[in-house]
């Protein structure tokens, strides 16, 4: 369902939908409260919900589509202003699953192509998602991976069992819900005191932040490094957000500024983040690069230019979003000899970044979101070794 209190941009928005082939949009309202109205009449998969709209805007009707149907994927739509910005970074707080920026005026809308293009690939792999989580909205339109038993660790003997022993535990729940998904490697853990900590995310990866680093109150040490799949401005009011919600000093990354230990640094919008490290002082780097997995910034260059500064002393963290990036950067982390955390995909909007680097072998630990924080925070606080 398209909502939005433009006709024209309705109209716009149906047909880039449409036009994909793969997608139908079965309603098209003018405001929120058309919208609950439907919902209450039809099942959706996804929703692109206005922010600015009469009668009830968007904001308000959030809550009440997801009482309706907690399974419905709500994308947020949203001109590129910090009023916007903020009021987008609230509604992923209230359950909205994903946000888009769309142009300020149907003059830009009718030709920006790498607008149409992110809004068809959200609402697939959302919609994807939606079914997942109520088999009643019909079975995914991509068929699930083949269903093998979990690998074990590259050159690991199992530990043979004492005779008369009793048959071995069924799977813990994070390997039961990998093995929809193909052999999954999980790689022995370091151990190692990180020097830093890594993190890259994009689909869902606002509210998956914010939980993560709610944990991270007081008493670390490490700098911290996000890459956050974000239009800029988005960047600037995501890092407010954090120091404001989380409780820990968060700030866009500036060219050329030191990192140092207890703050977090968020890669701005459009910018790769990258550290460089000159007569022993690491600092910060922002490059116009090209975009890295179609992304700028992206998770891949920022991993890269940490492993050649801290090594086998980095702690990456994939959560939530689309596509595999992070995947490359995370091998390096592995080959250096840190550590990989994933996001597992029941409580992941979209296990794309975090499925990859799962598949790819290169995890220690794959952990439900309520896990990552805690568990972070005791690799970073452990005696250092």
């Amino acid at each position: 369902m398209v909502v939005d209190d433009s006709a024209v941009i309705r109209g716009l928005l149906t047909r880039t939908l449409e036009g994909d082939g793969t997608i139908r949009v079965v309603a098209s309202v003018a405001n929120g409260q058309m919208a609950i109205n439907t919902l209450q009449r039809q099942t959706l998969d996804v929703i692109v919900l206005d922010i600015e709209m009469p009668v009830m805007d968007g904001l308000t009707a959030l809550p009440q589509l997801i009482a309706a149907d907690p399974a419905v994927k709500v994308i947020m739509a949203s001109t590129l202003t910090a009023k916007n910005a903020d009021i987008s970074l609230r509604a992923l707080r209230a359950g909205a699953s994903d946000y888009v920026t769309k142009p300020s005026s149907t003059r830009e809308l009718t030709g920006a192509e790498s607008f149409k293009a992110e809004l068809v690939s959200k609402v697939q792999a959302l919609g994807e998602a939606a079914r997942r989580a109520d088999p009643s909205k019909g079975a995914p339109s991509r068929p699930l991976a083949p269903r093998p038993v979990v690998a074990p660790i590259p050159g690991a003997a199992p530990a043979a069992a004492p005779a008369g022993t009793a048959a071995p535990a069924a799977p813990s729940p994070i390997r039961s819900r990998l093995l929809d998904h193909g052999p999954v490697v999980l790689r022995p853990a370091p151990d190692i005191r990180p020097d830093i900590i890594a993190i890259g995310s994009s689909t869902g990866g606002p509210q998956a932040l914010f939980e993560v680093m709610a944990n991270f109150r007081g008493g670390l040490q490490q700098p911290i490094v996000i890459t956050q799949h974000m239009p800029a401005t988005f960047t600037t009011i995501l890092a407010e957000h954090i120091t404001r919600q989380c409780g820990i000093e968060c700030a866009e990354a500036k060219d050329g500024e030191p990192i140092v230990g207890g703050r977090a640094y968020v890669a701005p919008g459009d910018n790769h983040l990258l550290l460089v490290s000159r007569n022993g002082v690491t600092t910060a780097q922002l490059t116009k690069d090209p975009p890295e997995n179609f992304c700028r910034p992206a998770v891949d260059p920022m991993l890269r230019s940490i492993v050649k500064i801290y090594g086998r002393k980095v702690l990456a963290v994939i959560l939530t979003g689309m596509g595999h990036d992070g995947r490359g950067g995370c091998d390096q982390v592995v080959q250096a000899g840190g550590m990989v955390v994933g996001q597992d995909e029941a409580s992941s909007v979209v296990w794309g970044m975090p499925g990859a680097v799962a598949m790819a072998g290169l995890c220690s630990s794959i952990l439900p979101l309520k896990e990552i924080g805690p568990f972070i925070r005791k690799i970073a606080l452990r005696t250092a070794a």
